[in-house]
Parts: C-alpha cells; structure tokens; sequence
C-alpha cells in the first residue's frame, strides 16, 4: 500500500534551521505537532497569514506584522482567537522582524511553535512548499528495473528470470542510463508524476545472474547511472504462451497501470529466443515519445482502415 507519513514540526525544523536560518522562540513543547497531507496538497500547507485556511503554517512578513499592528485591542483578540482556533502547525516571522508579544505570549500559552528567520515571506513559503511536497509525497517500492532510456524513466518488470537485468546490462551498454535494480522506490511529487529512485543500500548495483553484483559506476562510469526520473513507461516482459492467453495483439486503446493513482503508459513485450529485446524497448520508448507529442500510430492505422472500407462500400 503507498505510505504517505506525517511530518513533526521538529522534523521540519530540524531539516530547515540551518538552510533557512531558523530561530525557536516560543512554543517549544510542540515539536510533536503533525503535518498530514501529501504531494498534491504541499500548496495548501503553508502561506502568508490568512484565516481562511486553518491547519497550515502561517507566515508573518511585513504585511502580515503591520495589519495586525493596526488592528483594535478587541479585533486583535478576536484575530488571536480564530488564528490558534485553526490549529496552526507553526508561525514563522519572515525578514527579520521582531514577534509581537501577543504572538509569542499565545505561541508559549498554546504550545504553538513560533520560529523567525530573516528570509523573504515569499522565499520561505516557496521553499517549505516544495520540502513539503518531497516529505509528505505518497510512496511505494515497486520490484524491477528502472532506467533513463532515451530520456524517459522506464520502468522493466516481469516474473522472475525473463532476463530484466540482462535487458538493463545491454541498455547501458548501448548509452542509456541505470537509476535502480530490484527495488526501486516511487514517490507522487505532483498530481500527475511520479519519481522514481534506488533505495541507498542499492545504489548503483545491478544483480546479473552468473556475474552478481556489478558496480555500475564503476565499470562504466558516472553517465550510467541517474539519481532519479519520473516514470513514464512500464514495460512487462511475458512469456509467448502468457502473451496469447492473457493480451490482446493490438489493443483498441493505450494499455496503462496506475502508480500510486497517476495511470502510465505500458507495453508488453513476449520474450523468446532470438528477440531482440534491448531493440524492442528502444521502439517502445520511441513510440511512447510519439504519443506523448499526440502522434498515435495505431489510430491512425485504424482510421486509415476504415476510410478504406468506406471507399469498397
């Protein structure tokens, strides 16, 4: 099942404080706060002060400071009220400005952490948003191969000794790049993508039966091997009688598989001797390319079909 866990605000802190020079000034019990969401909702997680949106870190800039110095005794306590009614995860002070007091004293009350930092309102918003959308992505591992093959993130799967990590040896070896064998893992950094990587203990490693380990890196050097792509293909290596028994020969429509919700692209290529398999997955890549450009050559076969029957009629 995709795991999307929650964030501590201690966590967060402790991975931005020296990057965006945060100070803890109030509120220091609650590291423990939680951030929940995911990738598509990292918008909605943290912003300039608004009270519309409750249960997301607010940041303070200059705006923010003076709109509320401006406010009367009895605004400012119904502000205070509504803003910690919300729940708000944590407050930031951007640009160097000093906390007011009523913010640090309520901070302190309700265990809110308060943090400043002499960044832009803008710039911290901007950054936390794209830390959030990395930290509360949905994630899973999936078991294969991935490679950058003509700039596209292909995913190799199929049981187990059709050959996928021989395909992904003699893909490097024709210029194409390895990003994880085995067990890679796949995170949705954004509505519609997914990005896929190798697991640390993993990297760089591919597993060839009769040779084992082989560091790629090393033997062919550092433009073998990718650190991350998104996903855009799924390539699934069958046996002919599997081919027959369970795949259409030419499908009416794109076939897909759904990686944590985002649906991608996917080809199923039978594996028997004297194919040419690296060869193969090089055409399927092309083809996808085509169709990402809205070039579909198996609608147009058909079209051009049936304008064919039409003229016999």
């Amino acid at each position: 099942m995709p795991l999307s866990t929650p964030l501590t605000i201690q966590q967060l802190f402790d991975d931005n404080r020296e990057s965006l020079e945060l100070v803890w000034q109030a509120g220091f019990p609650g590291g423990e706060r939680l951030i929940f969401g995911d990738a598509t909702s990292a918008a909605d997680q943290v912003g300039h002060l608004n009270l519309i949106h409750p249960a997301r870190i607010q940041v303070f800039g200059h705006q923010e400071i003076a709109y509320t110095n401006r406010l009367s005794a009895g605004a400012l306590t119904h502000h205070t009220d509504e803003l910690v009614a919300g729940k708000p995860p944590a407050l930031i002070i951007a640009e160097g400005l000093q906390a007011p007091p009523y913010i640090q004293s309520i901070c302190d009350q309700k265990n809110i952490p308060l943090f400043a930092t002499p960044w832009p309102a803008a710039q911290i918003i901007d950054y936390l948003r794209v830390y959030l959308s990395k930290k509360l992505a949905q994630r899973i591992t999936m078991h294969g191969v991935f490679m950058d093959v003509l700039g596209v993130g292909v995913l190799i799967t199929g049981e187990s000794g059709l050959g996928k990590s021989e395909l992904g040896l003699e893909l490097i070896s024709r210029n194409h790049g390895l990003v994880a064998d085995d067990a890679v893992e796949f995170a949705r950094i954004a509505p519609n993508m997914v990005e896929g990587r190798c697991p640390a203990l993993l990297q760089n490693l591919l597993e060839v039966r009769g040779l084992g380990l082989l560091d790629i890196k090393a033997i062919f050097g550092e433009t073998a091997v990718r650190r991350k792509m998104r996903l855009k293909l799924i390539v699934h290596l069958v046996r002919r009688a599997t081919l027959e028994s369970d795949y259409e020969r030419l499908p009416p429509h794109a076939q897909t598989e759904e990686v944590l919700s985002v649906p991608i692209r996917k080809v199923i290529i039978p594996v028997e001797a004297g194919r040419n398999l690296a060869v193969l997955l090089e055409a399927a890549v092309r083809n996808t390319i085509l169709q990402m450009r809205g070039i579909d050559t198996l609608k147009e076969f058909m079209d051009r079909q049936q304008k064919a029957m039409e003229g016999d009629a």
